[in-house]
């Protein structure tokens, strides 16, 4: 039907995203209703189906365009990224409260009360965003409480406008989160999906999957034949993998051989990678 990447542009025969009108042809076109997401972490499927894989995850408290509603499934388009795809209905909802501040590290809880002795409401990933009215302090310990009920601990949380300087710092926070395809926060991420993520702590937006990130993050970077000439947080790319760059020697990356996010010196990472996908494709200087 079209060139265009179906993952970054919504469109199928019958529908499509109105902005796409005079590039091509669909039964019929729409504009997207803003809505945000209502639960912690909200897998966005490949197709509208439970058995589908997962192309991405959406965070609480972030945007996304709906499109279409049938059968329990939102056909959406993130904000964040473009990426598009199915979403069950229960876990977005029309904007709500505007979001104050952004969980900053890898995992946090939601408690009823501001106190660490009372429940859990839910547990929230890096990126989350929240809305947070008030300051409540328990035995010494401060927690920022949220507009509908419930507190979080101060000092895991940042205001929105608030970046951190070093994505490498925030990448290594990761280390031992569990691999998950297509995962994107604290509870379980990708290769990419940590690139992304920790990029975004500092301010910057970037695509989704790795192909997407090696053609438009940054600069390429001609190297030595031995890789010695790297910097911190250059990037290094194999086909369908990611690595960023740590120090001389180390990369951090989500590794679906280890299961889970890891240090290791890139020399054995690059051994281990060449009998399945070959040697590094290539590097971006962020």
């Amino acid at each position: 039907m079209s060139d265009l990447d179906p993952r970054l542009n919504l469109f199928r025969p019958d529908l499509a995203d109105i902005r796409l009108k005079d590039t091509l042809l669909a039964d019929r076109y729409v504009a997207g209703k803003r809505h945000w997401v209502t639960t912690p972490v909200l897998d966005l499927k490949l197709e509208p189906d439970d058995a589908s894989g997962i192309g991405t995850q959406a965070l609480l408290g972030e945007d996304l365009d709906l499109f279409e509603e049938r059968n329990g499934w939102c056909w959406v388009q993130l904000k964040e990224d473009g990426y598009v795809g199915y979403v069950r209905a229960d876990g977005i909802a029309k904007i709500g409260l505007e979001a104050t501040h952004r969980v900053s590290v890898p995992r946090t809880f939601v408690y009823s009360e501001a106190d660490l002795r009372s429940p859990v409401v839910n547990a929230c990933s890096m990126g989350s965003r929240l809305a947070l009215t008030g300051e409540t302090t328990t035995r010494g310990a401060r927690y920022l409480d949220l507009a509908g009920g419930g507190a979080v601990v101060a000092r895991h949380v940042e205001l929105l406008a608030h970046h951190v300087s070093d994505y490498v710092d925030v990448a290594g926070q990761f280390v031992q989160t569990p691999y998950l395809w297509g995962g994107r926060s604290g509870f379980g991420i990708d290769c990419s999906g940590l690139v992304q993520l920790s990029m975004a702590a500092c301010g910057r937006d970037v695509l989704r999957d790795t192909d997407m990130q090696e053609r438009s993050i940054g600069q390429p970077v001609a190297c030595k034949d031995d890789y010695s000439d790297l910097l911190r947080g250059d990037l290094v790319f194999w086909k369908g993998h990611v690595a960023i760059v740590e120090s001389s020697n180390d990369v951090l990356h989500a590794s679906g051989h280890a299961m889970q996010v890891v240090r290791e010196p890139l020399s054995d990472a690059i051994e281990r990678i060449r009998p399945l996908y070959g040697l590094p494709t290539g590097v971006r200087r962020p």
